[in-house]
């Protein structure tokens, strides 16, 4: 059993610069994700294998030209360019001792980075079903090329907000449906990363129940992103006691990331130390 922190929440810093940060604090299990631009980012952050558990997460090692990463896409440059970007990932994960990479279902349109997280264009979307063909295609591919590695890969549920219709929803992978019935078609070796804030969000858009996915699901689960909200935004806020997810939790698997964007790392320690417990407790 591990528990990952993320570097998500240190956007101005380097993945090589909040490793040695986590490190200095103690904290040895890092899921890299997102940062900074760094030419040497691999060869810096190899330094630290010896003394760190790392995992590799979507947009990381980030490229020096951003781009959002999409193996969904109909756009045959956008989606050259995410497998180009999943291939050597996967390749990085060897260079720093990790058997796991982690990346987001896809979208039905191409948006500009700096639109994540934001009401983007969604007036023109890709066919649902071709982009559905195009994406497990595209997995079958990744899952062989990871094999040949000795890499696992594990796809994150996407998260839809109340600023959003459900009929106009451009993320694969959201509502209750489409992650069961992807899920059932995935490569043995892909697995489900559910990140629980995204399903708190997506359940109150869509109108389904979040404890039902999360029984459902267990067959196919191979690890959580764990943060929290209000239900109507996906905010990476701090997790307490009284999060609606504890109760669901699988204590078997080797995979659970804190994916909160603070910089407050002692209480993110804490959280680590309570998660921990939680998962020791018979």
């Amino acid at each position: 059993m591990k528990i990952y922190i993320s570097t998500g929440g240190f956007k101005n810093l380097s993945g090589y610069e909040a490793s040695k940060k986590l490190l200095k604090n103690k904290i040895k299990d890092i899921e890299l994700s997102g940062g900074l631009y760094d030419k040497n980012s691999i060869r810096n952050i190899a330094k630290l294998k010896n003394q760190t558990n790392f995992r590799i997460h979507n947009y990381f090692p980030p490229p020096k030209i951003p781009f959002v990463l999409n193996i969904a896409s109909l756009n045959k440059k956008s989606s050259t360019k995410s497998m180009n970007h999943i291939y050597s990932s996967i390749k990085y994960c060897k260079k720093l001792n990790s058997d796991y990479y982690s990346f987001h279902a896809g979208f039905l349109c191409d948006p500009k980075i700096d639109q994540l997280g934001k009401k983007f264009f969604t007036k023109k979307l890709y066919n649902r079903k071709k982009a559905i063909e195009v994406f497990l295609k595209k997995l079958k591919k990744i899952s062989k090329f990871a094999n040949k590695h000795n890499v696992k890969i594990l796809i994150e549920n996407n998260v839809l907000n109340s600023r959003y219709k459900p009929t106009s929803n451009p993320f694969l992978m959201a509502d209750e449906k489409e992650i069961l019935n992807l899920l059932k078609k995935f490569p043995k070796n892909v697995k489900l990363l559910l990140d629980v804030a995204h399903l708190k969000v997506s359940s109150k858009t869509f109108g389904f129940n979040p404890v039902r996915v999360l029984k459902k699901i267990n067959p196919y689960l191979g690890g959580y992103h764990l943060s929290d909200n209000d239900g109507k935004a996906d905010t990476n806020d701090f997790f307490t006691e009284k999060s609606w997810f504890w109760k669901y939790l699988r204590k078997d698997l080797n995979y659970y990331s804190i994916e909160v964007y603070s910089q407050n790392i002692k209480k993110i320690y804490k959280l680590h130390n309570k998660l921990f417990k939680f998962l020791k407790k018979k």
